[in-house]
């Protein structure tokens, strides 16, 4: 970790050297319209777009097409300005983000603006590498053989080359810096001087990067499931994250095992390790249907650490895949929630990931850490890992991660749960000491990455307090939460 005066003195340097955006072009506007997007429009939202430059140290070179959303403030609320989402790479959201406008408390008094971020679709031009990259029948993720983890080697290579290939110009401007000065540039377009910003999960790193770079623009800050600065991307994305995963995954198993009097696999944790065990064999022995292979059921299934509102649906489909055999519904699962045959989302995260900071390049350090990691984590530990190993041979050269500063913005609001695995508690106390005008909200015992939206009123009245007033919880001393909620 850096010190506090190299931080200083890294953001000093970073903030200048950084190009004036739009400095040598005109600002231009944005022509508001109807949305093809149907949630949008059930939100009553508007669409338009936004031209910014492929290279904001060239303004005038080639530019982008940014795919723009916006849900106007309601007329019986006062009015509290902009509120611009930060996009989140984890998810690919952002764009559809404008109608959080209309979820949350005390969210009526602003204009709410979501963007696709670049090279995400709807914003032109959309990347796209391998669209069936994350095909059926894979290898297995655990390498129990050199030949399976020379597969999975040539595989996350050959990903790489063909990001490379697809969109050379692009990749190189990809870091969330790039994002930065789009949204920046999308502020002028609108034409305020300051706006607010909400970021959730890998968006909190673009929100905190946009108020160190642009500390004054910045009225409000929430920052729900906040990254940690200082361990982007290597672990942030990686190893933070496994131990936790695992956990939730076990507590899930503990939800199948309460509630066996529905799904009928087992009384106990151990019962339950054991049925998955059985199957994880079953299918590395022969996938079934011929598709769903050892990878492909652990990564539908691993969708429950991250959101503890899929245990039952999860549940449902396990019980029936056990007593059945019939894997038909969960292919169709998995090709919904990894959308089989479309890597847009998957291409876009990498692209920011891998180039916001420096990754191992030598393979031995990924293999040692995986394996320690696969000591605490053997369900998420490998899989983890390849989903991210693209970044060890990424063809468009890394930046250097720019050093987060808090001490300029004056009002950010810190939302967490206490067993998210992604960002783990510890990474928001941290960023809590990072900005010295926030506070932190956490419901203890919520796994979820992202708290809101949600039901739960403790965290509600904190956050409906803080949009529609600014009003933070009282600062507490030492490196502890403000105010705690349950779950």
């Amino acid at each position: 970790m850096l010190s506090a005066a190299a931080i200083v003195a890294a953001a000093v340097v970073t903030m200048g050297s950084a190009p004036a955006v739009g400095a040598a072009l005109p600002h231009q506007t944005i022509t508001w319209g109807s949305c093809s997007d149907t949630a949008l429009a059930a939100a009553g939202a508007q669409c338009g777009t936004l031209q910014v430059p492929l290279d904001h140290a060239n303004p005038g070179g080639t530019q982008l097409t940014l795919a723009l959303s916006r849900l106007a403030h309601k007329a019986s609320s006062p009015y509290q300005g902009v509120m611009m989402v930060a996009p989140n790479a984890l998810g690919g959201t952002g764009y559809e983000q404008a109608a959080l406008g209309s979820q949350l408390p005390g969210a009526d008094g602003y204009d709410w603006i979501g963007l696709a971020r670049r090279g995400l679709a709807p914003s032109v031009p959309a990347l796209s590498c391998e669209p069936n990259y994350q095909d059926f029948d894979r290898p297995s993720y655990r390498p129990t053989t050199p030949d399976i983890e020379a597969q999975w080697l040539t595989r996350v290579q050959g990903y790489a080359d063909a990001c490379g290939q697809a969109q050379p110009d692009l990749l190189q401007h990809m870091k969330t810096t790039d994002i930065v000065a789009d949204m920046e540039d999308i502020r002028q377009a609108l034409g305020v001087t300051q706006l607010s910003l909400y970021g959730q999960s890998y968006g909190t790193y673009v929100a905190e990067v946009y108020g160190t770079l642009h500390p004054l623009t910045v009225q409000r800050m929430v920052l729900d499931s906040p990254i940690n600065p200082d361990e982007v991307w290597y672990r942030a994305a990686n190893f933070d994250q496994n131990s936790g995963l695992e956990r939730n995954f076990l507590l899930w198993f503990d939800y199948l095992a309460a509630n066996d009097g529905t799904y009928h696999l087992g009384t106990t944790r151990a019962a339950i390790q054991q049925v998955w065990a059985d199957q994880i064999a079953k299918v590395t022995a022969h996938p079934a249907d011929g598709v769903i292979g050892p990878s492909e059921l652990a990564d539908t299934f691993l969708v429950t650490p991250y959101f503890q509102a899929t245990w039952p649906l999860f549940a449902g489909i396990f019980a029936r895949y056990v007593a059945s055999g019939d894997a038909t519904e969960v292919q169709a699962t998995y090709s919904q929630f990894f959308q089989h045959g479309n890597d847009n989302t998957f291409a876009t995260l990498l692209a920011q990931t891998c180039t916001d900071a420096p990754w191992p390049t030598d393979w031995a350090t990924w293999r040692a850490d995986t394996v320690a990691s696969d000591a605490q984590a053997p369900d998420t530990a490998w899989g983890n890992t390849w989903a991210n190993a693209p970044c060890r041979v990424w063809p468009a050269k890394a930046g250097t991660a720019v050093p987060v500063l808090g001490l300029a913005v004056r009002s950010v609001l810190l939302l967490e749960n206490s067993l998210d695995a992604v960002t783990p508690l510890s990474g928001a106390l941290t960023v809590r000491q990072r900005y010295p005008h926030s506070a932190l909200a956490t419901v203890n015992g919520a796994i979820t990455n992202g708290v809101v939206p949600g039901a739960n009123a403790c965290l509600n009245t904190v956050l409906g307090n803080y949009l529609s007033s600014g009003t933070l919880p009282a600062r507490k001393a030492g490196n502890v939460s403000d105010t705690e909620c349950a779950a």
